[in-house]
């Protein structure tokens, strides 16, 4: 294909995309959303998507090793969802409030942003009760109508808090996933490498590789580098808005250390694969790359919001889940798929009976 064509070949693109939210609905049986992982995590099924030639192939996932080659790197998001659900009780009614802690505002005063349903009930200055009375909070603010700030009000050390949150609290796994969190729930929704505590969702990607997958990389000489993004809710709020441009993000922590740095523009210096696993990790990278196309460090915040058309600067491929219709999570995989390979891959999904979405199958996009 010569410049000219490829130019109006983009124009074309853009205008047909013209970046609508309905270019992103498709019909998901229901029946697909996983609701529980695969027996083994690298038993899961793998599409594997080749953006050169549009062809698919439809494998495992303990298959993604032969697509990779000595001084590849991996690019993996290490961040650690906590325990983030509560029960607790409303003073005086008793009634039963869920809590869901979605950031720790100040850790002196132990305030804590979080989303309380039922909402209507939870007023400024009412008391929470928690566990046999183990812990109290107070709510000092309304964030939005789901939204509260609470102070705990806790005397001891700090990680004797913390040890009790991780005692009351229990996995936060999606609510569509319509059973009771099972104690196995606490290994599966993380990942075999989860170090930095934080995250209120698991990047789901990465929950495919175990330990022995991990350690046939390495023999192979395949590198992993590490960096961290604290997925928030904020990734599966609803877009509401038909124009794209006009969709924010919510802001996610986000941690890019040097040796991550140094990794990654390595692999690039010597056109290696890097392979973002997971929408997290690729947004981790293009939120910070300088000007010549090369990794910096970072320690932030990041409200990147990706969707066609979109040049990516670092990783040049990418693993992911199956998302759901008219997600921010497919919109991203689309930019970086080509938006109708990656429809017509979804198509073949629901035909081929892949699950979706947490617990789901995974996709390598080359």
């Amino acid at each position: 294909m010569n410049i000219l064509s490829r130019v109006l070949g983009m124009t074309d693109f853009n205008k047909n995309i013209h970046m609508k939210l309905s270019k992103f609905k498709y019909t998901l049986p229901t029946e697909l959303l996983a609701d529980r992982p695969a027996e083994e995590r690298e038993d899961a099924k793998l599409m594997v998507i080749h953006r050169d030639t549009g062809e698919i192939e439809h494998r495992h996932f303990r298959d993604v090793l032969e697509y990779f080659e000595e001084g590849d790197l991996m690019v993996m998001n290490d961040t650690k969802v906590f325990p983030a659900r509560m029960y607790g009780n409303k003073e005086k009614t008793g009634a039963r409030i869920e809590v869901f802690l979605l950031r720790e505002l100040n850790r002196e005063s132990l305030l804590w942003d979080v989303l309380v349903d039922p909402a209507r009930k939870i007023r400024i200055g009412n008391k929470l009760y928690f566990g046999d009375d183990d812990l109290v909070a107070e709510v000092i603010d309304n964030t939005t109508s789901r939204g509260r700030t609470l102070r705990f009000l806790f005397e001891g050390p700090y990680e004797e808090f913390k040890a009790i949150i991780r005692k009351l609290g229990e996995t936060p796994i999606p609510k569509f996933i319509k059973r009771d969190v099972e104690p196995e729930d606490a290994d599966r929704y993380q990942t075999v490498y989860a170090t930095n505590e934080g995250a209120v969702a698991a990047p789901t990607a990465g929950l495919h590789f175990s330990k022995t997958l991990l350690k046939k990389f390495e023999i192979k000489g395949i590198d992993f580098a590490y960096l961290t993004l604290h997925v928030g809710l904020g990734t599966f709020r609803k877009v509401e808005v038909e124009d794209l441009t006009k969709h924010k993000m919510d802001s996610e922590e986000v941690h890019i250390t040097q040796e991550c740095v140094d990794k990654v523009n390595l692999a690039k210096k010597n056109k290696k694969r890097i392979c973002a696993v997971g929408t997290t990790s690729m947004r981790v990278l293009e939120t910070s790359v300088s000007t010549d196309g090369y990794l910096k460090t970072y320690d932030g915040w990041t409200n990147k919001f990706i969707f066609p058309p979109y040049d990516f600067s670092l990783a040049n491929c990418m693993i992911t889940n199956f998302h759901t219709p008219e997600s921010t999570l497919l919109m991203m995989t689309a930019a970086f798929g080509g938006y109708d390979l990656i429809m017509k891959a979804y198509k073949i999904a629901i035909k081929e009976k892949y699950n979706f979405y947490t617990y789901g199958d995974a996709m390598l996009i080359l």
